[in-house]
């Protein structure tokens, strides 16, 4: 077949949770506990990896391993940030719930996507428990995708492997990665579509690259909304997204326009 099959969603920052808000304060605050500051630019740049991972990838951060360092007068260990994420996990999962909410016309979208006759798979940066509590609220809330899997069954290999992918394929039951297209709203995400081979989308708002509240991007005026937009695009673009969308209402018409791309001959990462 040569069109789009299926769209793979992440979750936090691009179906549930507009902004990503869950798993950043907590970032914040774990450090905050053993006496060291990160910013809010800081946990999220790693966002979208798997939690135990993206702790790792913060402390690997110049500014943050030298404030370990002078903190404790040595180089952080993997011990280390299993202790921190002793302290995420339960407070992570206290207050989970209260970020399930699908971000505006995702609910819409995907009725669309359905009658068009793509089947809906999703991956995750949180893990089997996290997201016992998100598919739960989610699905309350009107949202269910056909399957989700989290690193836990990859091994923990969450992205930037594609495994996570791989294992929608198996259970959609996909042939070619160039009829897949998978969106996010981080890096990690796209670089996981990148390692599948399969078409990338990043999408801008209520996604944790913009990093606003519903409100706080409402409360933007024009120029401000399009400046926004306009930066986490051109991230986007530079981590090698095949395209962005505004919001996710944008979303069946880009499939039209990739089933036509298809029909030419083209391939996904530009190939």
């Amino acid at each position: 077949m040569n069109k789009i099959e299926a769209v793979i969603f992440d979750w936090a920052g691009t179906t549930v949770d507009f902004g990503c808000f869950a798993p950043v304060n907590v970032f914040i605050e774990i450090f905050k506990e053993v006496g060291i500051e990160v910013t809010m630019e800081e946990a999220r740049l790693p966002m979208g990896m798997l939690k135990w991972d993206h702790i790792k990838t913060m402390l690997q951060m110049e500014r943050i391993s030298n404030l370990w360092k002078e903190k404790f007068d040595r180089e952080f260990t993997d011990k280390d940030v299993d202790k921190l994420y002793a302290k995420f996990e339960p407070m992570l999962l206290k207050s989970l719930s209260e970020y399930t909410t699908p971000i505006p016309g995702v609910l819409e979208t995907v009725k669309e996507l359905r009658e068009m006759g793509l089947k809906i798979g999703s991956t995750t940066g949180y893990t089997d428990i996290m997201m016992d509590i998100v598919t739960k609220g989610a699905e309350e809330k009107g949202y269910k995708p056909d399957f989700f899997i989290t690193p836990d069954s990859t091994n923990s290999l969450g992205r930037p492997y594609p495994y996570m992918i791989y294992r929608n394929m198996e259970a959609l039951e996909l042939i070619h990665h160039w009829t897949i297209i998978k969106v996010g709203d981080t890096n990690s995400d796209i670089m996981e579509g990148l390692n599948a081979g399969v078409w990338t989308v990043g999408v801008i708002v209520g996604s944790s690259n913009m990093g606003l509240s519903e409100e706080g991007y409402n409360n933007l005026s024009e120029d401000e909304k399009a400046k926004k937009e306009i930066e986490v695009a051109e991230n986007f673009k530079e981590i090698g997204a095949d395209f962005t969308i505004k919001t996710m209402e944008e979303l069946p018409a880009l499939v039209e326009r990739i089933n036509k791309m298809l029909s030419e001959g083209k391939m996904p990462n530009g190939k």
